[in-house]
């Protein structure tokens, strides 16, 4: 079977459309950092965007592809093996299966509003890393976080068209731990690993199922920055 066009390709960073358990071109990187369909079933409604309530209303959203449970992730890692990994998730969700250690994505001020209990704003996520890591004495801080904005008509969601488009600078602070080769990302989503990935000068390879994602990654990896570490 011949390999699958790229959809965008820079002879840097490769973008493939379609589903990662059906492209294997992936699978041949070294290190895999991604933010996979968490299987939580998220859906969104309309409503205000920030933690003031001053953010224009959000468009209703119907979910993610595969995200019903957690059978898309676990099948694609299953593919991967026991190499290194890098996986956000939901903290009430199961984790993938040979996790060792978990760090936290500390959203900023203007997220996790919506869906809020007790007055508590739902603005945090897991970073799980599986597979084989190096064992040794720490010296950053396991909880990361970022200097821009993440919802909101500034956020990087609003931006770049996907609800659940992670930061450049936090991605740049994983990418950055990781092992030396190229950077796996087969749920792509808006490109925020690639474009980080880019940035500090590493190869990369992703697939996104759906393409108006694909589109905002090509776009994204297309626009030449003038300066690396885009924010968010």
């Amino acid at each position: 079977m011949s390999a699958p066009e790229p959809y965008f390709d820079d002879g840097q960073v490769r973008l493939f459309l379609g589903d990662c358990r059906e492209i294997a071109e992936w699978v041949a990187a070294d290190v895999l950092v991604t933010d996979p369909p968490y299987g939580r079933g998220w859906r969104s409604g309309s409503g205000m965007t920030n933690s003031h309530g001053r953010g224009r209303g959000s468009v209703a959203h119907g979910g993610i592809a595969g995200d019903e449970d957690t059978a898309v992730r676990d099948e694609a890692l299953a593919g991967w093996g026991g190499r290194p990994a890098m996986i956000f998730g939901d903290p009430l969700v199961a984790r993938p299966p040979g996790s060792v250690q978990v760090l936290a994505y500390a959203k900023p001020i203007d997220a996790g509003v919506k869906g809020a209990r007790a007055g508590f704003r739902r603005d945090f996520e897991e970073v799980v890393l599986v597979g084989a890591w190096p064992v040794g004495v720490g010296g950053g801080s396991s909880i990361l976080r970022t200097g821009g904005l993440v919802a909101g008509p500034r956020g990087i969601g609003t931006r770049n068209g996907h609800p659940h488009a992670k930061p450049v600078d936090v991605m740049e602070q994983l990418i950055s731990a990781c092992p030396p080769g190229v950077i796996a990302d087969p749920f792509a989503g808006s490109g925020s690993t690639l474009v980080a990935a880019r940035n500090l000068g590493r190869r990369a390879i992703g697939v996104e199922i759906e393409e108006r994602y694909a589109e905002a990654a090509a776009r994204r990896l297309s626009q030449a920055t003038l300066f690396s570490g885009e924010a968010s």
